[in-house]
């Protein structure tokens, strides 16, 4: 064992996952990050076998998925696992990044660590679109129809980009094309940010349900939270294999089991369940530029959070007024994706335009509002 420790390859990976030290009182909440790598790699694993029998044309593509369902050797559970797993990646990530919230990891000295997470998600959202593309169904064409055509409304370049994503002047064959090509390059990139995301992890070490910060109070990584990374991903495994053996369908939208059909528009075009929040901002604006920018914004306002939250306090735990809030935040977010999902008409506009403002509110007023609230009762404590 020590001649494998002084090899440096085997003596960085027993830094990492052995002698790596870990607060001792992280809980479950924790194990997401490492059930997100477990879903990158069943995402890239289905992806690769599946891409051998895919064909990216509009001809050809919808028969493709059909041929993989029916004629290739267990394509029916390749596809249906690759199909649920984003959902499956999207939850655990989608948690993970609320834990973060919850428990102030974003706050410095791990703002980077926070960034490159972000980033992470927004790649992550990109590699999805793609994918929700590439079955060539009637959801599939129209909303890439609807989301691509919203890069025009940006001053300038924003018709450049839509025809250069659409290779045309409209979403078609060179379309397909270039979103299978992106779709499978960019699981890869996301890998390579993910492991920058743990070397960043590991220069400041995990934060943990109270926020303070101690040398002592930590155990090795190994044996202690690899077993409990292991409970927690055979767990999620029977979870993932619910909704692939018994509820293969539950989270795909009914309209892309039908060709796409450039002549037939649906009655309702939405996209996949986890850009619903983000399609309800969009449609809460009666401009489309102001859409878009309300869009994006509501990722990118994330970035800003290290330096928008002005609290002493890190955790929640310490935090009663921000933990009620939080939960406000959250079920407004919930609310959001709901309203994703209905029809763009009276009450379902004004209830999202509502959503919205306390989305952005809470994000941009209330945070840093509540910071110097606590820091002023704090000093009023001492004097």
């Amino acid at each position: 064992m020590r001649v494998l420790r002084q090899q440096q390859l085997f003596s960085i990976v027993n830094h990492m996952l052995v002698d790596y030290r870990v607060p001792s009182n992280i809980s479950y909440l924790w194990n997401f990050g490492v059930l997100a790598g477990v879903c990158l790699a069943i995402q890239i694993v289905t992806g690769i076998l599946l891409a051998m029998h895919y064909t990216p044309h509009v001809d050809i593509a919808f028969a493709s998925i059909e041929h993989i369902m029916r004629d290739v050797n267990y394509g029916w559970i390749l596809r249906y696992v690759h199909a649920n797993g984003a959902s499956m990646f999207f939850i655990v990530v989608y948690t993970h990044m609320f834990r973060g919230l919850y428990y102030g990891s974003y706050l410095p000295p791990r703002q980077l660590l926070w960034w490159s997470g972000v980033v992470i998600l927004l790649l992550m959202m990109a590699t999805g679109f793609m994918g929700y593309v590439l079955p060539w169904g009637q959801m599939s064409f129209w909303g890439a129809t609807v989301i691509t055509n919203l890069f025009s409304a940006l001053p300038l370049v924003g018709e450049s980009i839509a025809y250069w994503l659409w290779g045309g002047f409209s979403v078609g064959h060179a379309t397909l094309n270039k979103f299978f090509s992106l779709h499978y390059l960019l699981p890869f990139v996301i890998a390579a940010v993910a492991g920058v995301h743990v070397i960043l992890l590991h220069e400041h070490g995990s934060n943990n349900p109270l926020g303070i910060y101690s040398k002592e109070d930590k155990v090795p990584f190994h044996p202690y939270f690899t077993l409990k990374d292991l409970t927690g991903a055979l767990g999620f495994i029977v979870f993932f294999s619910v909704f692939v053996f018994y509820y293969p369908n539950l989270l795909n939208h009914p309209d892309n089991y039908i060709e796409a059909n450039p002549m037939v528009t649906p009655a309702h075009i939405v996209p996949e369940w986890y850009f619903l929040p983000y399609y309800a901002i969009l449609r809460s604006i009666p401009d489309k530029l102001g859409g878009v920018l309300a869009m994006f914004g509501s990722i990118l306002v994330f970035l800003l959070l290290p330096f928008i939250n002005n609290s002493n306090v890190r955790s929640s735990a310490f935090r009663p007024l921000y933990k009620k809030l939080f939960w406000f935040f959250l079920a407004d977010c919930f609310l959001l994706g709901w309203l994703g999902g209905q029809p763009i008409e009276t009450p379902f506009i004004q209830i999202g335009q509502i959503g919205t403002v306390f989305y952005f509110g809470y994000l941009l007023v209330i945070l840093p509002g509540l910071g110097m609230l606590e820091m002023a009762l704090l000093r009023t404590d001492k004097k």
